[in-house]
C-alpha cells in the first residue's frame, strides 16, 4: 500500500479505538458559555481577535456567531508541533496585518497545554504596543503546564486531564481536527 492509503488507515484507527470526553453538544454549550464571558468583558472594547493558526480557527470560526459587538479578526501562526504530537522550539510562520497599537487584544486558540506558545505570543502583543492582552481557549489541559509557559487563559471551555486529545480544531498528526467532539487519543496511539 502506498503512504496516501496508509496514513488515513491509521487514522481512521485512531478516531475509532479513542474515547470521547466531550459530545458536540458539550462543546457547543462550553462555546456558548464562552462567549457570554467574552461578551461581557469585552462588547464596549472594539477587541481585535487574534486567531492562532491552525487549531484556533474552529473554535474562533465557532466563536464568532455567537457574539454581537464590533469586532475585528486577524490571525498568528506560532507553533511547536509542526505535524508531531511532541512540541519543540516555536516556528513563527506569519504574524498579524492588523497594528495592534493601544488594542485589547483577544488571543483565540484551542488549547492551553504546556504554554509556551500562548505565553510567546502574548508577548509578541505586547511588544507591538497592545494596550491588553487576553487568552481564550476552548480546552484547558491540566497539570500539562512547561516552565515558562502561560498559567492560565482568562477565557476557557472545557478541562481536560494530560491526555493526548482532538476534534475541535485540535489535531492528531494535523489530521481529525474536525472531529465533531474532544477525543482522548488510546494509550496505543499517544
Amino acid at each position: 500500500m502506498s503512504p496516501d492509503v496508509i496514513l488515513p488507515n491509521h487514522i481512521r484507527d485512531v478516531l475509532a479505538k479513542s474515547t470521547c470526553i466531550y459530545s458536540k453538544t458539550e462543546v457547543d454549550a462550553a462555546l456558548d458559555n464562552m462567549a457570554h464571558e467574552i461578551s461581557e468583558r469585552l462588547s464596549h472594547e472594539n477587541p481585535l481577535f487574534l486567531c492562532v493558526v491552525v487549531g484556533g480557527i474552529v473554535p474562533l470560526g465557532n466563536l464568532l456567531p455567537r457574539l454581537d459587538f464590533p469586532l475585528e479578526v486577524d490571525y498568528i501562526h506560532a507553533t511547536r508541533y509542526q505535524r508531531k504530537i511532541v512540541g519543540t522550539e516555536l516556528v513563527w510562520k506569519a504574524t498579524p496585518q492588523c497594528s495592534l497599537k493601544n488594542r485589547m487584544v483577544l488571543i483565540v486558540d484551542d488549547i492551553l497545554d504546556g504554554g509556551i506558545t500562548l505565553s510567546e505570543i502574548v508577548k509578541y502583543c505586547i511588544e507591538q504596543g497592545a494596550r491588553k492582552v487576553l487568552t481564550a481557549v476552548l480546552v484547558d489541559k491540566n497539570n500539562a503546564r512547561l516552565e515558562g509557559g502561560l498559567q492560565h487563559a482568562d477565557f476557557c471551555g472545557l478541562r481536560v486531564d494530560n491526555h493526548y486529545v482532538f476534534g475541535y480544531g485540535m489535531d492528531y498528526k494535523g489530521y481529525l481536527r474536525n472531529a465533531p467532539g474532544i477525543y482522548m487519543v488510546s494509550p496505543e496511539h499517544g
